[in-house]
């Protein structure tokens, strides 16, 4: 639960980060460039005091080239939904990871799902549509299919690490997925990267920092603890965020921002309660002994 709230904290000033630099010309591509080598930097020193790069072997190349290609294009979408939306509606449609995710294993994975979960969804996408308030100007439709398309891609990231984190450990994870990233990304930097100003590059750099931290922090929440137990410490993030919007874009949370969060927190923990409930009664059924004939 720690772990967890320091990574929400860390990705909302992340994410303040990232917006405030392109407001200064810098792009979202370049950005993720940085923020990678800030993410392998992190998980290098980390390795480096603890476990000792030998622990960074891994038979699972191919998980995590898939890792790779699914949260660079996540991270992208992102990056980009914060750029063109306020941060605190941003933060508050990145709540409906879970419920998306819900609809990713039951339409890919073929994941049976009950009426509590789809009940849930339904529930989830309302509150989504209450905070972009179609048609009325609120949110722009390019910035509406962004957003959809960065909690998508987030959903199937987190899939991507739940199923390395059956054997990986977490700076593994973290440090393969940030320098395999590096290579796409590099390739771009030729046609994107920017000069910019000293303030620029050192709120890039706090940025990086700030995005390695998460990272480490979310993997080893994901990692050590049942989802349900330390997701719910994901919704500090929409103070912070309201907070560092209001700070620093003098942008205050429309009033319905604070009727939809609260609708998408509430199915996404149904979602999450009821996954709980299930693991529970699967745990209990394997629990008991077979009948001996």
């Amino acid at each position: 639960m720690g772990l967890r709230l320091i990574s929400a904290l860390a990705l909302a000033l992340m994410f303040a980060g990232v917006k405030w630099v392109g407001e200064r010309g810098a792009g979202v591509a370049e950005t993720l460039f940085y923020r990678q080598i800030g993410s392998v930097v992190c998980a290098a020193t980390f390795v480096a005091l603890g476990p000792g790069f030998g622990s960074l072997r891994t038979k699972r190349f191919g998980a995590h080239a898939l890792r790779m290609a699914i949260g660079v294009i996540a991270m992208l979408l992102n990056f980009l939904m914060v750029t063109l939306l306020p941060l605190a509606e941003a933060t508050a449609i990145g709540f409906s990871v879970p419920i998306f995710a819900t609809l990713l294993a039951a339409v890919v994975l073929r994941e049976p799902t009950g009426k509590w979960r789809w009940g849930a969804v339904t529930v989830g996408f309302l509150g989504v549509l209450v905070i972009v308030q179609p048609g009325s100007g609120h949110i722009s439709g390019y910035g509406g299919l962004v957003a959809l398309g960065a909690v998508v891609s987030t959903a199937g990231a987190t899939i991507a690490i739940r199923h390395l984190g059956a054997t990986e450990a977490v700076a593994t994870t973290v440090f393969w997925f940030g320098l395999t990233s590096l290579v796409p990304l590099g390739l771009a930097m030729p046609f994107v990267a920017h000069a910019h100003d000293a303030g620029t590059f050192a709120a890039i750099a706090g940025l990086s920092l700030a995005g390695g931290i998460a990272q480490l922090a979310l993997t080893g929440a994901l990692r050590l603890a049942p989802v349900a137990l330390v997701m719910p410490m994901d919704y500090s993030a929409l103070l912070w965020a309201s907070l560092l919007g209001l700070l620093l874009f003098g942008q205050a949370p429309s009033h319905w921002t604070w009727v939809g969060a609260p609708i998408v927190m509430a199915a996404g923990l149904v979602i999450l309660w009821r996954e709980h409930r299930l693991r529970i009664a699967g745990s209990a059924l394997a629990a008991v002994p077979e009948v001996q004939e």
